[in-house]
């Protein structure tokens, strides 16, 4: 059902009010203002904006939009927020220097024609995306972070971005992991309130991931973390409120399978547990042998 939306354009008024920091321009032989904030303004239409070519940061949190192509003749565009307005897809023109950019608690439904080539933060949370695949690989060469918290994701497929730091997956229905091998340089994985059962998927490529967040899956055996060897970097691992965190002994047995673990589920191992964890570790060796 779409709202019925009394179009309520951008005027000059709010304009004025909302503009702020003023800069010397390009050339440095004028200035301009490089800051623009209307939030919570019922705004439908920003057309107006299009003459200030100068702006730099922008917030239009909390309206209406369902456009934001007025914004693609702002060319030093670095910071862009639009939380909570009524967008339907993340696609606009490439803009060469934007770094940032927040579209949380809009309704996009998939991650095609984001192209910004320096944007390195960008927040999709609390969206309907089902599918990460459609994300430009290709033009996203310098993305650090990526926030998908709160979407409809079923699998990790797509998310292969080589720069990529830190990845926040939480609250989705991620049941697979796949397409993790390009993940080269990550070093934070969020995956809490998943719907995730084996931990295939995971790849010796992953060289830098030291964080995992597995909390609320439907993870049962401690032979699943024994998949999470090929990780050389993992040092801290949450598995609380899965069913294999009731097992007997479970922080001693998670710790024979990953020796260089140092903590789990935030709390630091101590040294008589890893005496202990490598007592079994040893032992289990020589029995196998």
């Amino acid at each position: 059902l779409l709202q019925v939306l009394v179009p309520c354009p951008l005027t000059e008024e709010i304009l004025k009010e909302g503009l702020s920091l003023l800069c010397k321009t390009g050339n440095g032989l004028a200035h301009a203002y490089v800051k623009f904030e209307a939030k919570k303004k019922h705004l439908t239409d920003i057309s107006l904006l299009q003459r200030y070519i100068h702006l730099r940061y922008v917030d239009l949190s909390e309206n209406k939009l369902r456009d934001l192509s007025p914004l693609s003749s702002l060319t030093h565009l670095l910071w862009l927020k639009v939380d909570g307005n009524l967008l339907t897809s993340a696609c606009m023109q490439e803009l060469p220097y934007l770094q940032i950019i927040s579209l949380a608690h809009n309704r996009i439904k998939d991650i095609e024609g984001i192209t910004h080539p320096r944007l390195a933060n960008l927040s999709l949370k609390g969206n309907k995306i089902k599918t990460a695949l459609g994300l430009s690989q290709g033009q996203l060469f310098s993305l650090h972070i990526l926030e998908l918290r709160g979407n409809k994701l079923e699998s990790t497929a797509g998310l292969n971005l080589p720069k990529l730091k830190n990845l926040y997956l939480a609250q989705n229905a991620i049941s697979s992991l796949e397409g993790l091998e390009g993940l080269g340089q990550l070093t934070t994985l969020h995956l809490r309130e998943n719907q995730l059962e084996t931990l295939d998927g995971f790849c010796s490529s992953m060289k830098c991931l030291q964080y995992l967040n597995l909390r609320s899956n439907g993870i049962s055996s401690l032979q699943e973390v024994a998949k999470l060897q090929v990780l050389p970097m993992l040092r801290a691992l949450v598995l609380l409120d899965n069913p294999c965190s009731d097992e007997a002994d479970y922080r001693v047995e998670v710790l024979v399978l990953l020796p260089h673990l140092e903590r789990l589920d935030k709390e630091f191992f101590e040294e008589d547990e890893r005496a202990e964890a490598n007592k079994i570790r040893q032992k289990r060796q020589e029995e196998e042998q």
